[in-house]
């Protein structure tokens, strides 16, 4: 059985007032080349749904989808993308700061890591951050499929590591080979019918 959600795009928002209300929202961040958009296509099972770019930081808004069940989810702006103009990267650090610590429903912020190198500073400082305010948050390791096989065990220590985290509580992901993608629906589907329910990873798939 299959726990893949039915996604559907509904907005993009500069600004939290703009979003409407939400019974329960997951939240997507993570630096500008860590695959949201591919990871939320393939989790929607649908090519199309949220816009992917060779560029880097081509996600500049708040992207609202709905999920079909109930709940909504939204991938928020990638941070350190250096390219863009100072004054842009001040503006969307604004948007997100302010939508991660004002929105209301926002059940989960799922944390995404390059899991080919890691968690980076700005990675850490993210997860810093949150754990300063007591957001709710799990950390999902992309890339799965860039991993060798025989560096796998060793490389989901080191990041879980590095996360100050057990190497269970990281979810495991590929967007191209469909590596974890079950249990992560699995996860946003218990987050948005019971957002009150303290909710862990369950057991890392290989």
């Amino acid at each position: 059985m299959t726990a893949r959600l039915k996604l559907r795009f509904v907005m993009s928002a500069d600004d939290l007032g703009q979003l409407p209300a939400t019974s329960a929202e997951l939240a997507f961040v993570g630096r500008s080349n860590v695959g949201k958009s591919s990871l939320l296509n393939a989790l929607g099972a649908q090519k199309t749904l949220a816009r992917v770019s060779k560029t880097p930081g081509r996600t500049r808004l708040l992207n609202l989808f709905d999920v079909d069940g109930g709940g909504t989810i939204v991938d928020c702006p990638g941070y350190g993308y250096a390219s863009a103009p100072a004054k842009m990267r001040a503006s969307w650090k604004t948007t997100m700061e302010r939508y991660l610590l004002e929105r209301e429903g926002l059940a989960m912020i799922l944390v995404l890591v390059d899991g080919e190198i890691g968690p980076t500073a700005l990675d850490l400082q993210m997860l810093e951050w949150l754990r300063s305010y007591g957001r709710p948050h799990t950390v999902i390791a992309t890339k799965h499929d860039k991993v060798k096989s025989s560096a796998r065990d060793k490389r989901r220590h080191e990041v879980a590591e590095k996360c100050g985290l057990a190497p269970s509580e990281i979810v495991w992901v590929s967007a191209t080979k469909g590596v974890g993608l079950d249990r992560l629906g699995e996860l946003a589907h218990r987050v948005l019918s019971d957002p009150d329910q303290p909710t862990r990873p369950s057991r890392p798939g290989r």
